[in-house]
């Protein structure tokens, strides 16, 4: 076991964003550094409850600032801080956003049964049942959809997200139905992935997702689009729409915010991009195409109103 006489001894406080605390100290007696260039103290109040602080541990701060910074076209931690990490040889980071770049992703849901298709009664008093209700009709209408959808922006594959190995007969009939209608489109390539699977692999590297339209029921489209939402910014980045055969309603994916109304500060991202799905659903893609440059050109440049 290494003791803190043997060797020089290292103990961390993180601080809440935009801080990194890192600390550097000889012993836990008296023979402390002392550079005049760290701090004796953290640079934003702690709680009472802090236990470093109340067990009186013999500290020396370094706080350096952790807020992200565009490097060569990409989001990266500033030198600073991470020769700060170098030198100390222990940190301890407040909460930091993991960065996504390239995030490309599209998830078709099943929008009419499934769990939300409202069927729910009281069996006996305390127990209360939910129906699942998955048709064949309304998945083959959502699967071929999602082949069309693919084969309309050049994604070349096309991946069911399900349960079936647990709900055999709903999602396994889903699951059926996608084979079967793989078939009508030789030139894209099909998959099928469990949904807990989805969702790991996602949140630790969403890249290998981008050549594919993902489709799934109900519930798991709700759940894995908000998912994917924190990916790259929120529901205020995050576009959708709703497909039918007779008509189509485009929307942001994020409520009414009755908090900020009036006050300027809702995002028009999501509602925005929304719009330019609906201009490529009306076929008026160079129309589309020009809102979608300019938007993008705007966020890259970091221009906020």
């Amino acid at each position: 076991m290494l003791r803190p006489e043997d060797r020089e001894f290292f103990f961390p406080l993180g601080f809440f964003f935009p801080w990194s605390g890192v600390s550097r100290q000889k012993s836990l007696d008296d023979r402390s550094i002392h550079d005049p260039k760290l701090n004796s103290s953290p640079p934003n109040k702690l709680s009472d409850g802090n236990v470093i602080f109340i067990g009186k541990a013999p500290i020396k701060w370094e706080p350096v600032d952790v807020t992200p910074i565009l490097k060569d076209g990409k989001t990266a931690i500033p030198d600073e801080a991470i020769e700060s990490v170098k030198r100390n040889y222990v940190a301890l980071k407040g909460p930091l956003a993991t960065p996504y770049d390239n995030v490309d992703t599209v998830l078709i849901r099943e929008n009419t049964e499934g769990e939300y298709s409202g069927i729910e009664h009281v069996v006996v008093d305390g127990v209360v049942q939910s129906i699942k209700l998955i048709t064949k009709e309304a998945s083959e209408r959502v699967l071929r959809f999602a082949f069309q959808y693919a084969r309309s922006i050049n994604k070349k594959k096309v991946r069911v997200v399900h349960k079936a190995t647990i709900m055999k007969m709903s999602d396994g009939l889903f699951l059926n139905l996608a084979r079967d209608i793989a078939k009508e489109f030789p030139d894209i390539e099909f998959d099928a992935e469990l949904l807990d699977n989805s969702c790991l692999k996602i949140v630790t590297d969403p890249t290998p997702y981008n050549d594919k339209v993902l489709v799934m029921p109900n519930l798991y489209g709700d759940i894995l689009s908000d998912m994917c939402a924190g990916l790259i910014g929120g529901l205020g980045l995050t576009p959708s729409g709703n497909i039918g055969n007779e008509c189509s309603i485009f929307e942001a994916v994020h409520g009414s915010a009755p908090d900020i109304a009036g006050k300027g500060l809702a995002n028009p991202t999501a509602l925005l991009l929304s719009s330019i799905m609906m201009l490529q659903h009306m076929n008026l893609g160079e129309h589309a195409a020009r809102i979608q440059k300019a938007t993008f050109d705007t966020l890259a440049e970091g221009k906020v109103s």
